[in-house]
């Protein structure tokens, strides 16, 4: 098998640098996650919608079906977290994920177990905050991303070499805004030991959301998803009727309460699950845009490692003699 060796590889034990997006819903099962693991990549089970016994058996599955390292995404903020995290304990997962909240809540008892625990940050603030209370590494999501971006809305290219910078001696995950090799490239030149990819790995066969889901994805452009729920927990997703009806409320000054009551009338669930792709949340990145084809989850790894070489075939080698040292500062 191919191998990208990096600072992430080598913390998780796997081969290549593809970390695929917890995503709800999509990836609340074991066949997605599986099969990327099993390419070589960090497939990723969404512990957020799950019930503790539909989450019991999927970690049962995952444990079963492959040797290869695996994580699950919590985010903190979810009902019953502390129960969650019960189950995770006795189940140990080679990797956590946990997102919206702080790591002093979980991290001593996961890495006790032995068990790589990855924060996502979405800051260079948190990503000091994290690293000081001893993350094994960061995901760093930037505005580009799906779901939930940043608040600041700082594009993944300026947030990962911020976060980059910040921690120099913590392995960081680049999320927002890949979805090919030429993405990971990029990634990796930035200083990320790996690119997380959510909106490809929604376009998957194995991916558990609605096909008008899938085909709402696909159809979008770079420019078709929309940043909604301003002062309510930011969300992209691709433009539809929901969007349209959240954007012209915001653009208005709708006061606060009628903007919620039209933001939590749709859900995600309803688009993932039942189709209602005008009505619903479909959460997607600009990524979106970039993608034109569902695909095997295990074909979409070897996609973005083909493409990842063809990528560096592509960068210009310089020429001449090598620079020298920088100037001091003030001269």
């Amino acid at each position: 098998m191919t191998r990208i060796p990096t600072s992430v590889t080598r913390l998780l034990g796997i081969d290549l640098p593809v970390i695929q997006a917890g995503m709800s819903w999509a990836s609340s099962c074991s066949a997605l996650p599986l099969a990327v693991s099993e390419a070589g990549g960090l497939g990723v089970v969404a512990a957020g919608p799950m019930r503790l016994d539909d989450l019991a058996r999927t970690l049962d599955e995952m444990a079963a079906g492959t040797d290869r390292p695996w994580a699950v995404n919590l985010p903190l903020y979810r009902a019953g977290a502390e129960e969650v995290m019960d189950l995770l304990l006795a189940r140990r997962p080679p990797v956590l994920i946990a997102s919206q909240g702080g790591p002093r809540r979980y991290l001593e008892r996961f890495q006790d177990i032995g068990t790589v625990c990855l924060h996502v940050v979405a800051g260079v603030e948190h990503a000091r905050k994290a690293a000081d209370a001893g993350v094994d590494g960061l995901i760093a999501v930037g505005a580009e991303a799906g779901g939930h971006p940043p608040p600041a809305m700082v594009t993944t290219q300026v947030l990962v070499r911020a976060v980059v910078s910040a921690v120099p001696d913590l392995p960081v995950i680049a999320s927002g805004g890949a979805a090919d090799g030429s993405g990971l490239a990029a990634m990796l030149a930035l200083g990320a030991g790996a690119a997380q990819f959510g909106t490809r790995f929604l376009a998957t066969e194995e991916a558990t959301v609605h096909p008008g889901y899938k085909a709402a994805v696909l159809a979008a452009g770079v420019d078709g998803t929309r940043t909604v729920g301003h002062g309510l927990g930011v969300i992209r997703a691709v433009a539809n009727e929901f969007t349209a009806r959240m954007r012209r409320l915001e653009e208005s000054g709708a006061e606060l309460d009628v903007r919620r009551k039209e933001f939590q009338a749709a859900s995600l669930k309803d688009a993932a699950l039942h189709g209602r792709v005008q009505e619903g949340k479909v959460e997607a990145g600009q990524s979106a845009g970039l993608i034109d084809a569902v695909l095997p989850a295990a074909a979409v790894v070897e996609r973005i490692v083909t493409e990842y070489r063809a990528a560096l075939t592509r960068l210009p080698r310089p020429v001449g003699p090598e620079p020298g040292p920088a100037p001091a500062e003030g001269v």
